[in-house]
């Protein structure tokens, strides 16, 4: 496994469950969820999105209520699929893009579009939502009709993926996610609380890379306590925290 299509490819063939969220009526499967980064691979492709290019992701619930703050996911992965979609474009991801955004396109809660200044060749997608602006495409709905095929284009490891702190390619994330798998014994049975915003590369690697890399589920929102929890400090349920800051990435 070498890049971050890889890991997607092999998710594709898993059985479990990726993610459970209690404000979700259904967990999502691995094989659900692997396909749909696919499509979102392809429906970036429309709208431009090449190896090389940046891509803001910004995380956040469907439908934002007073407290919800940008970088934290409540009840759907969709920041973390547009993520990984964008990656297979040879995409660069910026998860926490400043006020003022100049990267091929833009991908956010509808409700939280206007926080954003887009430069003229930004394209926005919104999931959530919809947007009344006819200009911003609905990230969910174009999606569902994208071809559940591998986006065309190869990857290498040393290709680019994060912009954050610094810039990290698929084998770095890869590597890291690697070490968090033996270092915290994830394995199939295993279930993580995301409780981190994942705007860095850190809560990346532990909430989504490593999980994925050992068929573990990860648990979005204020459910069931997991057996490990992606946190910034000890104040959550779970007995044994991963703090992304003290991750090597």
């Amino acid at each position: 496994m070498e890049t971050l299509g890889d890991l997607v490819a092999a998710g594709r063939g898993r059985t479990g469950v990726l993610f459970e969220s209690p404000e979700r009526t259904a967990p999502y499967s691995y094989g659900d969820f692997c396909t749909n980064v696919w499509k979102g691979g392809n429906l970036m492709r429309h709208y431009g999105v090449r190896n090389g290019m940046r891509v803001a992701v910004v995380a956040g619930p469907k439908n934002p209520e007073d407290g919800d703050e940008p970088g934290y996911l409540r009840d759907v992965p969709d920041a973390l699929l547009a993520f990984l979609a964008a990656t297979m474009d040879g995409a660069v991801v910026d998860m926490d893009p400043p006020g003022a955004v100049d990267t091929k396109a833009l991908v956010a809660p509808a409700a939280w579009l206007d926080r954003y200044e887009l430069a003229p060749g930004t394209k926005a997608l919104a999931y959530g939502g919809p947007s009344d602006d006819p200009t911003v495409a609905q990230f969910e709905r174009e999606l569902w009709s994208e071809n559940p095929l591998q986006p065309p284009g190869e990857l290498s490891p040393a290709d680019d993926a994060l912009a954050a702190d610094r810039t990290y390619t698929h084998g770095d994330l890869l590597a890291a996610g690697e070490r968090v798998v033996s270092d915290y014994d994830f394995d199939e049975e295993t279930t993580v609380a995301l409780r981190a915003p994942v705007t860095s590369a850190g809560a990346l690697v532990a909430g989504l890379v490593a999980p994925m890399r050992a068929g573990a589920t990860v648990l979005l929102g204020d459910g069931e306590t997991a057996d490990v929890a992606v946190a910034v400090d000890d104040s959550v349920p779970e007995e044994r925290v991963i703090r992304p800051t003290e991750l090597s990435v």
